[in-house]
Order: structure tokens, then sequence, then C-alpha cells
């Protein structure tokens, strides 16, 4: 399986860095897993909705021109729909056993999302009402992929 997470922004600090390339190298044996960041639109303070939305809309021409064609698109957004980790690894193994070879996982900047980017998801997740910091999120994307993985697997996790 072939899994893509495009994310809007560079990560900053060293210790998000840290997580994400640990998680990548525990994918790594069940996955062909590939990060792609798209660069991020600055935000003036009090931005007014028009200028929120131009900003959207920019950071979703680069997101879209990085989706792969046939690739199942999975949004992560605060409305989306909640799983627990075996209903999501179940919602993958599934997948794959359809004939699924690439599923991309979309995470947008300190804005969220732009419509035309959520109207091209398969799935729209939620890992909670909560907003998260979008640099911390592909941490717990990843590790969650992980964990989805193991339990595919059948292979012990800490839960």
């Amino acid at each position: 399986m072939q899994i893509t997470v495009i994310c809007v922004g560079k990560i900053k600090e060293k210790f998000y860095r840290d997580a994400i390339d640990e998680y990548s190298k525990r994918l790594s044996r069940y996955c062909r897993l590939n990060i792609v960041e798209v660069t991020d639109e600055m935000t003036p303070d009090k931005c007014s909705d028009a200028q929120r939305d131009q900003i959207l809309a920019r950071e979703a021409d680069r997101i879209k021109a990085k989706i792969p064609d046939g690739a199942h698109v999975v949004t992560l957004e605060i409305q989306g729909r909640e799983y627990s980790s075996e209903a999501l690894s179940s919602y993958i193994d599934e997948l794959g056993v359809s004939g699924t070879s690439h599923i991309v996982f979309i995470i947008g900047g300190s804005l969220g999302l732009h419509s035309t980017v959520t109207q091209r998801a398969d799935m729209h997740l939620s890992f909670s009402p909560m907003t998260f910091p979008h640099q911390l999120m592909r941490v717990i994307l990843l590790e969650q992929i992980y964990r989805c993985y193991r339990i595919i697997h059948g292979e012990p996790y800490h839960k």
C-alpha cells in the first residue's frame, strides 16, 4: 500500500521532525510512505473572510496538484467522522482488500482546508472536536497509521 500525507507548511520544530522520522521508519515495514509538503500562505492578523478564502484557495491549488489520479483521499477535518483505532484499521484494511493501492491523507494549514479540497475527499476524518496545531497533527496521524497496521497484522501495540 502507498500512503501519501499531503501537508500545508513545513515542520519547524526538531522534536516534531524527530517524531515524524521515527514513525516514518516504523511504517516502512508496512507501506510505502511519502510525505509531501506544500507551501503555506502568510495569514495577516485580522484576516478578512475574503482574504481567508483567497489564502485557502491558493493552498488548495497546491494540494490538489499533488493528489495522484485514482488515489483514495482522506481529509483531516474537525467536522469529519471520528473512528476508533480499530475501526480506522478496518477501514484501511478493507480499502486494500478491495483493490485500493494508494491512500492520500490531507492536513490543512492553520486556516484549515478549502471546500474544493474537502469536496474531492472520499472520506472526512476527525481525530477530535478539538483543534490541534497542524504540525502536531502530522505526528498524530502517522502514529495512528502505524497503530492501524499493527492492528491489521495482529501485532501487539499499547493501548
